[in-house]
């Protein structure tokens, strides 16, 4: 029988869940990662931690017996980024997008471009809006900025670690 192996990377639990052939939950693990600090001293999610936790998780569940995993698949929370240099090693912490984004920033932004979110219908908050990041990296953060290459929500970047893709 075949299975499929999903990674449900949650702020406060990360989880592994094998699907049979009809959508059972055939096995569930799960674990809590301590949080580390972002370079301002914000909590953020460890990505070294997590990294490991999805390598080992998935070599173990591919090595077990009971398991055809023949699928992976990610989901996890929030807008969350993770910024990568050309060899898609991770150049910035995962910036929590709880943090609280510069005032300034948002004003001269929208000074700039208007109030997009009338437009858009997509209001303006700060780190969850993944461009505002991205943004922010930009103006306040330029030595960083200058290193990514690519930037891959956590789900991408999930699946990128969890089938042997690296960082």
């Amino acid at each position: 029988m075949n299975h499929c192996l999903v990674l449900d990377i949650g702020k406060t639990n990360k989880k592994a869940l094998v699907f049979d052939e009809q959508y059972r939950v055939v096995h569930e693990q799960s674990t809590r990662l301590p949080e580390a600090t972002d370079d301002d001293g914000f909590p953020c999610e460890d990505l070294a931690l997590l990294e490991q936790w999805i390598r080992d998780t998935v070599a173990e569940l591919q090595r077990d017996p009971r398991f055809h995993i023949r699928a992976i698949n990610a989901t996890a929370y929030g807008a969350s980024f993770v910024h990568l240099n050309a060899d898609f090693t991770p150049v910035t912490p995962l910036y929590n997008y709880l943090k609280p984004y510069p005032a300034d920033l948002l004003k001269w932004f929208t000074d700039t471009w208007g109030e997009v979110g009338l437009d858009t219908a997509s209001p303006l908050l700060g780190h969850l809006n993944s461009g505002l990041q991205l943004l922010w990296l930009k103006h306040r953060k330029p030595q960083l900025f200058r290193q990514i290459k690519r930037s891959l929500h956590l789900p991408e970047w999930v699946y990128r670690v969890g089938v042997g893709g690296g960082s």
